[in-house]
């Protein structure tokens, strides 16, 4: 599967301009050091991978999962990257959609021959901060089928929740302000590897 072009990341995960503007708290090793713990974390969790399913949101939560996909491969015995990973577009199922009426609609895709039915799902994101793009996944979700737990795993948790939502699996907890921004680029979408947080006082 591919991520196609990137594209911008609506709300607090913005696409990045000038490379060495504001303060970067994640670099390449720091991204890579996160995503390997988390692909730990979640085999322990999940007891193996047998009935595990990664759905990643696009745009950046998808090549994450697609990262923690192929490093649980690497260490779990007969897994499967690509049986692994799928896309869970949650455009529609948003309730912002009145404030973005041309926000583009992605795809959601499952591994051929599996579906979300008493799996263990983790959802994947690049950002938690309101709650509201994870509320909008568990409806898209739920039209799917029905998993035997949901779980959530983001590279950076930013605070600021608007809904009584958590992250199971976290990257770096980042307190921000609400003047300030976290841009988020990937070397799939955006070339690179970074966390930075830009605007407000610091």
């Amino acid at each position: 599967m591919s991520s196609g072009p990137a594209v911008p990341t609506p709300g607090p995960a913005v696409p990045a301009g000038d490379d060495h503007e504001g303060t970067e708290v994640l670099g390449p090793a720091e991204v890579n050091r996160s995503l390997t713990r988390i692909a730990h974390e979640i085999l322990e969790r999940s007891k193996g991978a047998d009935d595990l399913l990664l759905l990643g949101i696009p745009t950046r939560g998808l090549p994450l999962a697609r990262r923690l996909a192929q490093r649980i491969a690497e260490v779990e015995p007969g897994a499967d990257a690509e049986r692994l990973v799928g896309s869970l577009d949650v455009t529609m199922y948003r309730d912002d959609l009145h404030r973005h009426p041309t926000r583009s609609i992605g795809a959601t895709e499952l591994p051929p021959g599996r579906s979300v039915d008493d799996r263990v799902v983790v959802l994947v994101d690049d950002v938690l901060f309101s709650g509201r793009t994870v509320r909008a996944a568990l409806d898209a979700l739920n039209d799917l089928g029905r998993p035997r737990s949901v779980q959530l795993a983001v590279l950076v948790d930013r605070g600021h929740r608007e809904l009584p939502i958590r992250a199971d699996y976290v990257g770096k907890n980042l307190p921000t302000s609400l003047a300030e921004q976290v841009r988020v680029r990937l070397a799939e979408t955006d070339g690179v590897d970074s966390v930075r947080i830009t605007g407000g006082a610091r």
